[in-house]
């Protein structure tokens, strides 16, 4: 029945089988992440250590979000905030979008990709009214660490909309190793 309506759709030629859209994406998707994880391993026990310490509370914050073909999936993230109030730990891993490292262990996983869409909760469904299957669309690809409504966020949910399906018309290698790089000098310089 879901396949029948969403063969119906105007996008649905065009982004029919879109979770790995050109062939070297799980490629890059493993390269990038695995390579974060090694890098980034020190910094993550120290962030873990520091977050333990401050409150004596677990590291990582676990999140239901929807992944490709809406199926749900556990996101990583550490924890930024105790008792409803932003650690100071936090505050840090907010500003810095380092609380967002653990998510690289959803590739490896399989649960996300390095790039495409924001990886929405159910709320974040529901609120946009994306439930229909006139967004079937929007759910053909993982949810990407970064992309481009990640990059140009604030600008509400119809241009986050155009954005994603521009994206997902267009992705390729060339652009992925772009917001990939893009991502990388926002963390460096805001």
């Amino acid at each position: 029945m879901r396949e029948s309506r969403r063969l119906n759709h105007p996008m649905s030629a065009i982004l029919e089988n879109h979770v790995n859209s050109y062939p070297s994406k799980r490629l890059l998707d493993i390269l990038v992440s695995g390579t974060a994880c090694i890098t980034f391993a020190p910094l993550a026990v120290g962030i873990s250590l520091a977050a333990w310490l401050e409150d004596g509370k677990p590291p990582f914050f676990r999140q239901s979000r929807i992944g490709a073909h809406r199926r749900p999936f556990t996101i990583l993230k550490f924890r930024s905030m105790h008792a409803g109030q932003v650690t100071r730990v936090g505050s840090w891993l907010r500003e810095t979008g380092v609380d967002e490292l653990p998510q690289f262990v959803n590739v490896l996983r399989g649960d996300m990709s390095v790039v495409g869409p924001r990886p929405l909760t159910e709320y974040d469904v529901e609120r946009l009214g994306w439930r229909t299957p006139d967004y079937d669309w929007r759910f053909t690809a993982k949810p990407g660490i970064t992309g481009l409504s990640q990059l140009l966020a604030g600008r509400g949910a119809r241009f986050s909309e155009r954005v994603d399906r521009l994206y997902l018309q267009r992705q390729s290698l060339a652009r992925d190793l772009r917001l990939i790089d893009r991502s990388s000098i926002s963390l460096v310089v805001p």
